[in-house]
């Protein structure tokens, strides 16, 4: 599996990497499944997958390191990260064999439920003892692993046990890049991923970084009630776009 582009078709990817900075610098999210969505429509699914690892977590890890609050959400969150983690096996698994065509569209649906419920200030609320952080971890891993996106239920857990803006932010990035770190595992074991591939993914850094930090900018300028609201339009978007993508791209499995 190779990598073969023009220099139109690397301006393109490289403009999709910036966008999908964008993104994850306002919500804390949604770089896999911007890039999985506008790749995938022109590169096909393993080649998205495998040029996204490299700059989703590395941003994931620079997101997670910064905030003040690493030690003190580790101990609060590790079963729940550590079940995510490991959950992503059995979904690649599942992916090599299975059409991912309708799960993407039940992720995508089920986004858009979340957030629909919230802004009609119908949250939810856990406290995040061990036995929900254990499911929720579990069903995120092997969705993870089936689809490429990390965002659910993981994120509204994160949201529900009422982590505050700078320490959700914080969270989503140690959920993130824990599991794609876990999914190029995953993906380097099915033999997925090539040298060529993972230089290409290297070098995507560069304009996902330039991405990130326009998206930061933008965010250190809204309020904890604007950025909620931003956040929750977010996944909105998200999960439509997931729903789009599935209904259009029937090969997508």
């Amino acid at each position: 599996m190779g990598l073969s582009l023009d220099a139109a078709g690397l301006a393109m990817v490289a403009a999709i990497f910036v966008l999908a900075g964008v993104v994850k610098g306002v919500l804390g999210m949604g770089m896999p499944t911007i890039l999985l969505a506008l790749l995938t429509a022109t590169l096909g699914l393993p080649v998205a997958m495998a040029l996204m690892l490299v700059p989703t977590v590395v941003t994931n890890l620079w997101q997670a390191l910064r905030g003040g609050h690493l030690l003190a959400l580790c101990r609060r969150l590790w079963p729940f990260l550590l079940t995510a983690s490991l959950a992503v096996w059995p979904g690649v698994w599942v992916l090599a064999s299975v059409n991912a065509r309708w799960l993407s569209l039940l992720l995508g649906g089920l986004l858009m439920l979340y957030a629909v419920m919230n802004l009609r200030r119908r949250s939810l609320r856990l406290v995040g003892n061990p036995a929900q952080a254990c499911v929720t971890g579990a069903l995120n891993g092997v969705l993870t692993g089936m689809t490429g996106s990390s965002v659910f239920p993981g994120v509204p857990y994160l949201q529900a046990i009422g982590l505050p803006r700078d320490a959700l932010v914080q969270a989503m990035g140690l959920l993130f890049s824990l599991s794609t770190l876990s999914l190029a595992l995953a993906l380097n074991e099915r033999a997925l991923l090539s040298a060529e591939l993972l230089g290409g993914s290297l070098v995507a850094v560069v304009p996902a970084f330039i991405g990130m930090g326009l998206g930061q900018w933008w965010r250190r300028r809204l309020s904890e009630a604007r950025f909620r609201q931003v956040f929750l339009v977010g996944l909105l978007v998200l999960g439509a776009y997931l729903c789009l993508l599935s209904l259009l791209r029937p090969s997508m499995g």
